[in-house]
């Protein structure tokens, strides 16, 4: 990119979740071309695409199927809304994931991404109750850090206090209990079983707590994204699902990450055997070639919407998008055709084996995820999993590693939402070569990282 043309940039696109200032006098990194696992800079350098994009490009880059799919779509039907009308597209694609969805979840609610999904499911729930008799349900349950999405809704889900500070007040009734980082756990450390039975029955109490008639929906995903990819520990969500169906809870699979591969099943819940009353899903539905999403829920919630009058009053425009159907199923074909799933339940075992050889690090804390989704937490000190002070992510996670791990060759994300973690979800095509080449780059640096702290 020339100078002229990166001032512009600074000057005119706001960026997501950046702070701008840091480039007032450096250049915007800016990514021109894909290809596979890798993704090239306007000055031709390479690097490995260490987290798909945004958990998204499960497929891989430089898909041109996918561009030409879209191409005569576009040329057939550019767009129609799916508003008391269909197109075939977005039957053809409404029919195929309901037959990948486990249970009686046959109904699908498009929508145009993950957030927009997640605000679809829970006032699909709270209208669900109402419904149904039980007026006084709208308050959800979701776990501490966890990471929902950004409209107010999914926001007031989301159990990141410094990512809603700025926007209370929120919607009323959003609820949190603890999440499920057994590296931290204040009980049951050396027994996951025990400690995912007491995280489980922590939804109980809040439900408890908050009164079975006021509760409409718990929000969980598969494996929890903010923190650093913490996985559900033995029999938590059989015991989950078990309190849902006491109290007339509705359960929400949130997977817009863990859906399409990301774990090697199609959808996260079927890796942990639980069946949920919705699932919200997004991201690799068209390994981001054009932006889509879904609420998949359950006969048992859709029918009372199918009776009379009734009607759910939400909706949108780009919803279900002609365009975003037709890729989404030409993904899903390559999906079947290449056994993405099967290769990334082959290949799990293998990146998390390479990762865990970081163990050796002083910085490494822990390596945890599932998949090809994996996170890796950093800490001062080992013995007592003491973390960075404020001061030290300042310099260490912001002011080095981040950039150092880019100049490096690798793309990937370094975060605090929780605490300091690199989190890893290369594309679903990756092997070991590729595992070798990301744990090579992230010894060279998290090295000098710690010679830092």
């Amino acid at each position: 990119m020339s100078a002229d043309l990166s001032k512009t940039a600074y000057d005119h696109l706001w960026m997501h979740f950046t702070r701008m200032s840091d480039y007032a006098d450096a250049p915007v990194p800016t990514i021109v071309r894909g290809e596979g696992t890798y993704i090239y800079d306007d000055h031709g350098k390479r690097y490995i695409d260490g987290l798909s994009g945004l958990f998204v490009v499960n497929a891989g880059h430089g898909r041109h199927e996918l561009a030409q799919t879209a191409y005569k779509q576009a040329q057939e039907l550019a767009f129609f809304p799916v508003w008391s009308y269909a197109h075939p597209k977005a039957v053809e694609l409404a029919e195929r994931l309901a037959r990948y969805a486990p249970g009686d979840l046959n109904k699908v609610f498009f929508t145009t991404g993950g957030g927009e999904a997640v605000e679809t499911a829970w006032k699909l729930a709270k209208q669900y109750h109402r419904l149904t008799g039980n007026h006084s349900k709208y308050k959800v349950i979701s776990r501490a850090v966890a990471y929902h999405g950004t409209p107010q809704g999914a926001l007031s889900i989301t159990g990141l206090p410094a990512l809603k500070a700025p926007f209370e007040p929120l919607v009323p009734g959003a609820r949190k209990v603890p999440n499920t980082n057994i590296y931290r756990a204040p009980l049951h450390g050396d027994d996951p079983e025990a400690f995912g039975r007491w995280a489980a029955d922590q939804i109980e109490q809040q439900i408890l707590f908050e009164g079975p008639e006021t509760v409409a929906a718990v929000f969980l995903e598969p494996v929890q994204n903010a923190g650093g990819c913490f996985p559900p520990p033995p029999g938590y969500f059989q015991r989950v699902r078990e309190i849902c169906d006491t109290y007339d809870v509705l359960l929400v699979s949130d997977e817009v990450i863990c859906a399409f591969g990301r774990l090697g099943t199609m959808f996260g819940c079927e890796k942990f055997g639980y069946v949920p009353d919705m699932i919200t899903c997004a991201k690799g539905m068209t390994s981001g070639y054009s932006p889509i999403g879904a609420c998949i829920v359950s006969d048992r919630v859709a029918e009372p919407f199918y009776r009379g009058g009734n009607t759910f009053l939400h909706g949108y425009t780009f919803g279900g998008h002609p365009v975003s159907a037709a890729v989404a199923l030409a993904n899903l074909d390559i999906f079947e055709r290449e056994g993405l799933n099967q290769h990334v339940l082959d290949h799990e075992a293998g990146f998390f084996r390479t990762l865990d050889r970081l163990r050796d690090l002083p910085i490494v804390g822990d390596v945890r995820g599932n998949g090809f989704f994996y996170g890796i937490e950093l800490v001062k000190d080992k013995a007592t999993k003491e973390t960075f002070t404020d001061e030290e992510t300042e310099r260490v996670l912001y002011g080095f590693l981040s950039k150092a791990l880019y100049d490096n060759g690798l793309y990937c994300r370094a975060d605090d939402r929780g605490d300091p973690v690199v989190q890893l979800a290369p594309p679903l095509v990756s092997d070991q070569a590729l595992f070798d080449e990301i744990e090579g780059i992230l010894r060279t640096v998290l090295t000098q990282a710690w010679a830092k702290l």
